[in-house]
């Protein structure tokens, strides 16, 4: 059974990445005011207020730079209106409730040296955000066949007494065979080892994927939205406003 590891009854997976980045992966914390983020080389994600003022999306466009790009999950309020937004997809948010985990005898540890061969899978594969030293932020787990990388599956966000299993890829060459699944419940038995419990996310029409979640002992938790927007070409100074930079542009 999974358990909710609450602070002050907010449970840490309805914002996973605020929870992750004032929690285990602090150390990764990028802050400007309210906003939090991780190294953009690291990972994509955000974490904004819940309710974010015009001066928290400022405070995130100065993290992103101009042009640059403010993901988010989880997100209760648009961003502003002159923000391009560049992708906006509806998830889930799974949970583990039984998974049969256990070692995978052909994976191997992957490190910051297997980079290069990481991020050409991911190419390959798309399995989602993965980035220069996304590796850094939990296991990750390799197989290989004839010694190219054929698949992996790691962590990324790590809420307090949770981990989430991401990054899950299998090249076409070698789907069908069970490579993926083996390598989900190896991560999660590293979860596990050390008292976490797993979680992930998944595309909401993603029905394939989900009933294979759900097979392996997965449950739905809730469901969730991934968006991310672009920062107009203007650049937020510390105590600027809008309007002078709207007047600016003009």
């Amino acid at each position: 059974m999974t358990t909710s590891h609450a602070t002050d009854g907010a449970h840490p997976l309805d914002s996973p990445v605020r929870s992750a980045l004032t929690g285990p992966h602090a150390h990764f914390a990028e802050r400007r005011g309210r906003v939090l983020r991780y190294p953009a080389d690291v990972a994509p994600w955000v974490a904004m207020p819940d309710a974010p003022e015009a001066r928290d999306w400022d405070d995130a466009a100065a993290l992103a730079g101009p042009g640059g790009a403010v993901t988010v999950t989880a997100f209760r309020e648009p961003p502003p209106d002159d923000w391009e937004r560049v992708f906006h997809a509806e998830g889930v948010q799974l949970v583990d409730a039984g998974v049969a985990a256990e070692p995978f005898p052909e994976a191997v540890r992957l490190g910051p040296a297997d980079v290069p061969e990481m991020l050409a899978l991911v190419e390959r594969t798309r399995p989602g955000p993965f980035l220069p030293r996304t590796v850094e932020l939990g296991t990750y787990l390799g197989v290989r066949r004839d010694g190219v990388l054929v698949a992996m599956a790691g962590e990324r966000l790590r809420p307090p007494g949770w981990s989430e299993i991401s990054a899950v890829c299998t090249d076409e060459s070698v789907r069908g065979q069970g490579i993926g699944t083996g390598l989900v419940r190896a991560v999660a038995h590293e979860i596990r080892e050390r008292g976490e419990t797993p979680f992930l996310h998944a595309a909401g029409d993603n029905t394939n994927a989900l009933r294979l979640y759900e097979t392996m002992g997965f449950e739905l938790r809730r469901r969730t939205s991934f968006l991310s927007a672009l920062v107009p070409a203007w650049l937020p100074s510390p105590g600027g406003d809008r309007d002078a930079r709207a007047a600016a542009v003009r």
